[in-house]
């Protein structure tokens, strides 16, 4: 049954657009959830009277079905639909983990989640616990009377209270709650941006079960900051007019394909999945109709600030895994957000109250000329042959309070894969005394400071190399030394170490000796006899910079590693744990690990933190410009040989000349210019 009359949604993202009627039908096993099965999924957890006035929905997901399932189901045939929904009392704080059969109508297992024991630990927060965590502090005496002290009392309708994740810090207080922090930041009017007005050391602490505020804190007499965080063109003044137009055009349409969730371009091919937690996720992804990984997303990342002042050493969000990534996703708009020709994909996520929700445009797949692909010239009647490079994009952006995440998918015609998160938005700021230093914070605005942060993500990777036996072998170069291996000093060769079990395989990335991961394939070799494989290339990212013994370390120890990888478990999804909110640590990879599974020659998963260290400058400020991270996958001998030989010249190849004696192409050029 579809949803016909849910409420406009009351917070959070903005861009989620009520469900009026928007029929779906899933026609495979790893097909999106429909908004008809969300409702349906709803009915029945009525039904089973576990979703009663007070109860709420913090997260739904698909249920997905189990690779054996997967392996024996054929097209056209039934399948069962499921759904895995945590459900948490608003009055009491009990949490209950349902899995609902949709297409048998029946709840197929329930179990409690005891947030009052070690390690705890919160399910994610829901859009209405912001306005309501606002509301409560906004009507308490002690918001009123700090406000009032700090000569802001005729100011407080229009403060901004945001609702913060809490962290984990051992307050007798605060473990086994639901709690959330509010800070407070002031309005110059409604539609002022009240990021650049920071109340610094306004700190309240609240109790979402019990509605009420248990602690705040009120020091220090800092002055609001008063320069303007406008950033709109009503602000910034009328546009340059010296950028001349590029467009983008493929008159007989794009290369690829789409049935349902399933994509073909040129040698690729995958499902396009999206969830409420994890945001976009691909599935069977296969070049050449060989299989290269399972699954792939970006189920985790943490945002650690370096800040000791009592308003920031908490902060340490998980934005999966407390706010949800894909909830606060997008309606991405052609033109801005990409470009080209554009085939988008909606969503489906269950609202609070665990309604069928659509974002409109939630996915979008073009794609895009990359330079050059190949190149060589050869004297004599070969001449000069040249190719250009094409990438299919497939992407979603999420905004989680003052930043915004895009996070990218690059396919490309020699079998490579590029993954790229792209981070924007507000840097979080405190305020300072103007001119003063903070070794925590650089000024970045006049007395702005931006505290030192981190944004660290996780990619989880279930690799299928040409099948799901696979191994995993650490490649370093190595240097040889001056001698009779190397009488003229210029050698150098490399070293392969296999990585045969869950610990062996906790790696950090070596730039100096160009480590790569290679996953190989344990039954299948290439024409020269060796193993097909895929590379993992990172890039330089550094790790955690918390202190080992921190709380932040033990929540987010995912992070403190660039490489872990773990034998498959359809389970194992979450490389935080499934409740990092105010969970007390060990969570995830550490648990997951803590057997040391063998993972030689077995079904694997590779888990890869890569991400930014932010040192904010003043050019961040009032709006950051984009920040990259990422890393790649490569085949290493999954092909015989280079597969892109094919590729045709461009259609622009003998394009005249311009008088200056360019061909015109700019960035399109093939002839050398």
């Amino acid at each position: 049954m579809t949803h016909t009359d849910a409420p406009d949604h009351p917070g959070g993202n903005p861009d989620l657009i009520p469900l009026r009627a928007v029929p779906a039908t899933p026609r495979h096993p790893l097909d999106p959830l429909t908004a008809d099965e969300i409702s349906r999924a709803r009915e029945i957890l009525v039904e089973a009277g576990l979703l009663g006035e007070t109860v709420r929905v913090p997260m739904l997901l698909p249920d997905e079905p189990d690779k054996s399932e997967l392996a024996t189901w054929t097209a056209g045939s039934p399948f069962d639909r499921r759904v895995d929904a945590t459900l948490l009392d608003t009055a009491t704080g009990d949490v209950v983990e349902a899995i609902v059969s949709v297409t048998a109508g029946r709840v197929v297992s329930q179990r409690r989640h005891d947030t009052t024991a070690a390690p705890y630990g919160q399910p994610q927060y829901l859009f209405e616990e912001y306005e309501r965590a606002a509301e409560i502090v906004k009507a308490s005496p002690e918001w009123r009377a700090a406000m009032t002290r700090r000569g802001l009392a005729d100011r407080r309708d229009l403060a901004f209270c945001s609702p913060l994740a809490p962290g984990f810090v051992g307050r007798e207080n605060e473990v086994g709650r639901r709690v959330i922090r509010s800070l407070t930041f002031l309005r110059d009017s409604e539609d002022d941006i009240a990021w650049a007005h920071p109340v610094e050391g306004l700190i309240v602490h609240v109790d979402l079960i019990e509605n009420r505020v248990i602690g705040i804190e009120d020091e220090g007499d800092v002055p609001v900051p008063s320069g303007s965080g406008k950033y709109t063109p009503d602000a910034v003044g009328p546009a340059r007019e010296s950028l001349r137009p590029i467009e983008i055009a493929q008159p007989d349409g794009p290369s690829f394909s789409v049935q349902g969730s399933l994509v073909g371009w040129e040698d690729w091919s995958m499902r396009v999945d999206f969830n409420a937690r994890e945001g976009l996720v691909l599935h069977d992804i296969r070049f050449a109709g060989r299989s290269v990984l399972s699954r792939a997303s970006i189920p985790e990342m943490v945002v650690p600030y370096g800040d000791t002042s009592p308003t920031r050493f908490w902060i340490s969000y998980f934005d999966a895994g407390e706010y949800l990534l894909g909830k606060n996703a997008n309606h991405l708009e052609l033109g801005c957000d990409c470009l080209g020709v554009i085939r988008y994909f909606d969503g489906h996520v269950a609202d609070d109250h665990g309604h069928p929700v659509r974002i409109p445009n939630v996915v979008c797949m073009h794609e895009e000329d990359y330079g050059v692909l190949w190149k060589h010239t050869e004297p004599g009647p070969v001449g000069g042959q040249v190719r250009r490079s094409r990438r299919l994009v497939v992407s979603y952006f999420s905004t989680i309070g003052n930043y915004d995440y895009g996070f990218f998918w690059y396919f490309y015609l020699d079998g490579s894969i590029q993954v790229e998160a792209k981070a924007t938005g507000i840097v979080f700021v405190g305020a300072g005394v103007p001119g003063s230093t903070n070794p925590h914070a650089p000024e970045i605005a006049p007395g702005v400071f931006a505290p030192v942060h981190q944004h660290l993500f996780s990619a989880r990777l279930d690799v299928a190399v040409d099948g799901e036996d696979n191994r995993l072998v650490e490649v370093d170069a190595a240097r040889i030394p001056m001698g009779e291996q190397n009488p003229f000093g210029n050698a150098f060769s490399w070293t392969e170490t296999p990585l045969r079990t869950e610990r062996e395989a906790q790696r950090e990335a070596d730039s100096s000796v160009a480590r790569v991961w290679e996953v190989r394939s344990a039954s299948r070799v290439n024409r020269l006899g060796k193993p097909t494989a895929y590379h993992l290339l990172p890039e330089p990212t550094a790790l955690l910079m918390a202190d080992p013994a921190s709380t932040v370390a033990a929540r987010a120890a995912f992070a403190t590693k660039h490489l872990w990888a773990t034998a498959f478990d359809r389970d194992e999804r979450w490389p935080a744990g499934r409740y990092p909110n105010a969970h007390q640590g060990g969570g995830g990879l550490p648990a997951y690990t803590a057997d040391d599974r063998s993972i030689d020659g077995e079904d694997i998963v590779l888990w890869h933190t890569f991400g930014l260290t932010h040192i904010p400058r003043p050019e961040d400020w009032p709006v950051m410009p984009v920040d990259y991270a990422g890393f790649w996958l490569k085949p290493y001998g999954f092909m015989d040989v280079n597969p892109a030989m094919d590729v045709p010249e461009s259609s622009q190849a003998h394009a005249e000349r311009t008088a200056d004696g360019g061909c015109g192409q700019g960035d399109a050029c093939t002839c050398g210019h």
